[in-house]
């Protein structure tokens, strides 16, 4: 069983530099089509600065940094039964790319159903640009199934 103790434990702070690369692929590897997401012309014409981050490439912060399976070994997550349940974001501005951003995450809940057969770790993260400002908050749920 999860220890509940963990509600509210905070992971150290995610730190990624979008690479304009990176989003070609990301945004390849999804099927996005949209110029604006594949052509750097296209992005300016439409008045971004660059390349648009697509809008679920801010979960790639976090996981790249390690910070989840960090988590997962702290508080006791077996990785062989994770699931991963839901995800859910809110956009306050667009990222790009070029920008560096800073995801702080904390368990929110942790929880059981079906007498405990089914565990779900719940995790909120604001994602800040360079200067502190509000970018996006992700909201993801980890299940793990015994």
């Amino acid at each position: 069983m999860l220890d509940r103790k963990f509600i509210g434990h905070a992971l150290p702070p995610s730190q990624l530099t979008i690479d304009r690369a990176r989003l070609l692929f990301f945004a390849k590897a999804i099927g996005e089509t949209s110029p604006v997401y594949i052509d750097l012309a296209a992005a300016r014409a439409a008045g971004y600065r660059d390349l648009p981050a697509p809008p679920t490439f801010l979960f790639a912060a976090e996981m790249d940094s390690g910070a989840t399976m960090q988590l997962c070994r702290r508080i006791g997550l077996p990785v062989e039964k994770l699931l991963h349940g839901e995800q859910a974001f809110t956009y306050h501005q667009l990222a790009c790319a070029g920008d560096t951003v800073t995801v702080h995450s904390h368990v929110e809940d942790i929880f059981d159903r079906k007498g405990g057969a089914l565990e779900f770790c719940v995790k909120h993260s604001k994602v800040l640009g360079p200067q502190g400002e509000r970018v996006a908050e992700l909201r993801s749920v980890l299940v793990c199934r015994h």
